[in-house]
C-alpha cells in the first residue's frame, strides 16, 4: 500500500496534537487537585474560626452578666447553662455549662463533636 507524504504528514501532526493534549491535561490534574483540596481545607479552618470566634463572644458576654452577681441566682455546681445570645443559633451542636463552686465561676462551651472550633472556657473569681 502506498501513502501519500502529505497524508502521513497530517497523522504526524494529528498524532504529536494529542500528545500535547494529553500532556497539558496532565499537568492540569496534577496542579488542580491539590489546589481543590487546600481551598476545601481553608474552608474548614474558617469555618472553625467563625464558630470558635462566635462561642468566645457568647461565653465573654454571658460571663460578664454572671460576674455582675447573676452567678448568685444558680446554685452551686455544673449545670447546663441556657445562653440569651441570638448567635447561638450560629453554632454547631454543643452545650453551655456553668459551675459554680466557692469561690468560682466558670462558664464553658463544648461542641458535640471535636473539629467544630474546639472548647471554650472562661472563668470568674469571685472577691
Amino acid at each position: 500500500m502506498v501513502t501519500s507524504a502529505r497524508g502521513a504528514n497530517r497523522r504526524e501532526q494529528g498524532a504529536v496534537l494529542t500528545v500535547e493534549l494529553i500532556v497539558a491535561v496532565a499537568i492540569l490534574i496534577v496542579v488542580l487537585i491539590p489546589v481543590a483540596f487546600s481551598v476545601i481545607e481553608d474552608q474548614k479552618l474558617a469555618r472553625n474560626d467563625y464558630t470558635r470566634a462566635v462561642a468566645m463572644e457568647i461565653v465573654d458576654g454571658e460571663l460578664e452578666v454572671l460576674a455582675a452577681g447573676e452567678w448568685r441566682t444558680h446554685p452551686k455546681g455544673a449545670h447546663p447553662y441556657e445562653v440569651r445570645a441570638a448567635a447561638a443559633k450560629n453554632l454547631p451542636p454543643g452545650q453551655f455549662t456553668l459551675t459554680v463552686e466557692d469561690h468560682l465561676v466558670r462558664l464553658e462551651w463544648n461542641p458535640a463533636t471535636n473539629g467544630h472550633g474546639g472548647r471554650v472556657v472562661r472563668e470568674y473569681r469571685k472577691k
